[in-house]
């Protein structure tokens, strides 16, 4: 599709229409995909469905979500729009269409937990590590973030911790997304308040149900005709608005007992500064007994104690772990996700 969107990639700018431009940099790969006469470009499914897998991205649907996200947050022609994610995923994919679609200016950065970039920005997609980074590295990279008029966070759970600083440091247009690869990124979105609170609301046209395990259903006609089925468990508000409580794959039962270990673990985020999860173990009393993992060496007996005793006045009598067991280093997916197991 014809557009008057533009690029700019250390320093200079070009149109994204000129195929020269794009060589030798980060959008070069996926540009050329979306360019070529195919109706598809591939990607990899999240897991969120099921197993993960190699499937054909409608470029129509593709343009169908990007106008939908630039309705929701009033992305006009012109306005800036950065790109610091991967374009081998569907986030990195979306930030462009965006542009091309809305005839945006996409200001490329490299893809680095410490994103770098020049000028004013309207509107930037991140992950929760980048969030991180830009927030504590130094001054400088916290008034960037800062300046930016709207951003979303998307990839992995972001901590209460990064959301109640986001929100004291006046970041009032800071959203986290819901979505994955086959809804084509996000479905919905959450407004950071800094009250721990994430009430997820559709966009436009986006309608939700639930399943008999209580997991989240997605109509969204603009992608496909049938349902996306997901193994997030959620409670429900109405059909365009959800809480999301954790992973169906995640579940623990323990003694007859549902126990969710994402919701724990928001519980306790400000007790532990390593990366921790939960998980369960096979035990002959309860059939699965709760375990907690941290990621460092392993602490004295006093203050392995004290840490128990702190999470035991932080959670419910059966949400205490029965173990706590430390890792030097947590196994992680290729996009950087952690591994539980």
């Amino acid at each position: 599709m014809e557009t008057k969107a533009t690029f700019t990639y250390k320093g200079k700018t070009y149109p994204l229409s000129d195929k020269q431009a794009w060589e030798g940099t980060p959008i070069a790969q996926f540009m050329t995909a979306w360019t070529d006469e195919n109706s598809f470009v591939t990607g990899h499914t999240s897991g969120s469905t099921g197993t993960p897998k190699e499937i054909k991205l409608s470029k129509k649907a593709m343009v169908a979500s990007a106008r939908l996200t630039n309705q929701h947050f009033n992305l006009t022609e012109g306005k800036s729009i950065l790109l610091c994610l991967s374009t081998d995923y569907i986030a990195g994919k979306m930030v462009v269409v965006r542009a091309i679609v809305g005839n945006l200016r996409l200001v490329v950065a490299d893809t680095k937990s410490l994103p770098e970039w020049e000028g004013d920005i309207d509107f930037a997609a991140l992950v929760p590590m980048q969030v991180d980074s830009l927030l504590h590295h130094n001054a400088k990279s916290k008034m960037r973030l800062l300046a930016i008029g709207t951003i979303i966070i998307g990839g992995s759970p972001l901590s209460e911790s990064l959301q109640t600083e986001l929100a004291s440091n006046g970041m009032t247009s800071a959203y986290t997304t819901y979505g994955m690869t086959e809804t084509l990124s996000h479905v919905a979105v959450a407004k950071i308040t800094g009250n721990g609170r994430l009430n997820y609301q559709a966009l436009k046209g986006i309608r939700f149900a639930t399943d008999n395990r209580e997991c989240l259903v997605i109509h969204a006609p603009h992608i496909q005709e049938g349902p996306f089925i997901t193994n997030d468990v959620v409670e429900l508000k109405n059909e365009t608005s959800f809480t999301w409580k954790g992973r169906w794959d995640n579940v623990i039962n323990s003694g007859g007992i549902k126990l969710f270990p994402e919701k724990i673990e928001k519980e306790i985020a400000h007790l532990i500064n390593q990366r921790y999860y939960f998980l369960g173990e096979k035990d002959e009393h309860l059939g699965t007994r709760l375990v907690l993992k941290i990621e460092g060496d392993q602490p004295g007996e006093e203050e392995l104690n004290n840490l128990m005793t702190a999470i035991s006045n932080c959670v419910e009598k059966y949400e205490r772990p029965k173990k706590i067991v430390y890792m030097k280093h947590f196994e992680e997916t290729r996009t950087g996700k952690v591994k539980r197991i």
